[in-house]
Order: C-alpha cells, then structure tokens, then sequence
C-alpha cells in the first residue's frame, strides 16, 4: 500500500521488481499501439518510456555508476508517468496549481541541503530514477501532492486522507489503462498492480 506520510517517497513507493519488455504490436486499437499506458485519452507511449530509461541509465554512466541499476526501471518510469498527470488532472480538479517559482525555490532549497545542484540530480536519479532533464517535474509533482493536503499538514492523517482522495477521484475520472507488460493501474492504490490482461491484437486464424 501506498504511503503518502512522507509526499516526496511516494515515488519510491510506486516502483515494483518487474523486468523491462516493450510490446511490438501489430495491430488492435489505434490509442494501444506502442503505448506504455492511456491516461484520460492521452497516451504515453512506449517511445517516452524508453527515453526517460535511457536519459536514467545516461546519468549513471555519467556518475560512474552503470553498475548500481536498481530493477524495474521501466516500470517505475510508466508508474511516475502515469502519477503526473494523475496528479495534474488532481490539481486542475480543484482549481490549483504549481508556479515555475514554486519549483525553483524547492528544488534550490534541497540542492544547498545536500551541497550541490549536482549531488541533487545524483540523489534524485539513483534513489528516485529520476532523469536530469525531468527533475522540475519532479518538484512540481511532489508540490502538487502537498497542495492536495488541502491546507493540511501532508505527514498528518488528515492530510494523507485528502491527498489520496484526491488521486484517487483523478484516477478515476482520467480512466487509465496501462500496457500489460507494465502492470495496470490499481486506482485505489494509486500506483500499478500485476495484469494478466492483453493487449496484443487478436489473430484471425483462416483454414
């Protein structure tokens, strides 16, 4: 179950042991083909997932430290996608929203707490898989799940209470589907379940 007492590990949280596969599809309905997952009609497409893994695995090369893969990384990356705009669709649902501003003065913040911009992208990316070029969507993310505590404290229960009813009427509303070699989307759960759904079109055998 997800923990939502401490906003900024709720990514952490979504992650599962699940190895990588893209779906070669050849065929079947047009919004499923080389999609990673349909979110309110909007599609993330296995493309965008492969990106963000290889800008993920970039930045550890980078770092010295390719060798340090944790397992699941797609995955995670179609969890972190599909959370965004969960989160946004939460955000616009109750007329609120993250500033630039906002984002730069977190983000600042937490870079002089741990020494540096660059010891920050470290930590994000190899605790969070967190890509260089996404980390202000990162802060906007976790802001936007403050945000959603309603004025209230987010580590509280009341505020845990409001952030996850607030994804959760989201989630509902944006009717996601996810590619099944991924999982698929656990809307009370808010984060991605096992599935043994198919999406691979059906083959017409002819004798």
């Amino acid at each position: 179950m997800i923990r939502t007492s401490s906003p900024r590990r709720l990514l952490a949280a979504l992650g599962a042991v699940v190895a990588a596969a893209a779906l070669t599809a050849c065929g079947g309905a047009p919004a499923h083909q080389g999609a990673a997952a349909v979110v309110g009609g909007d599609r993330i497409s296995i493309a965008q997932v492969d990106a963000r893994v290889a800008a993920v695995r970039a930045g550890a090369t980078q770092s010295g430290a390719a060798g340090e893969e944790q397992p699941g990384l797609a995955r995670h990356a179609v969890s972190d996608l599909v959370l965004g705009k969960v989160v946004a669709r939460a955000l616009t649902d109750r007329r609120l929203d993250v500033s630039q501003s906002e984002i730069d003065r977190a983000r600042a913040a937490d870079a002089k707490t741990v020494g540096s911009e660059a010891k920050l992208a470290e930590l994000l990316r190899a605790k969070q898989g967190v890509p260089a070029g996404d980390i202000d969507g990162f802060y906007r993310q976790q802001i936007g799940l403050m945000k959603l505590a309603g004025g209230q404290d987010p580590n509280g229960a009341d505020g845990d209470a409001a952030i996850r009813k607030a994804l959760v009427d989201a989630g509902t509303a944006l009717h996601i589907e996810v590619n099944p070699r991924y999982g698929s989307w656990d809307t009370a759960r808010i984060g991605l379940a096992d599935s043994t759904e198919d999406w691979l079109p059906k083959t017409v055998r002819t004798s």
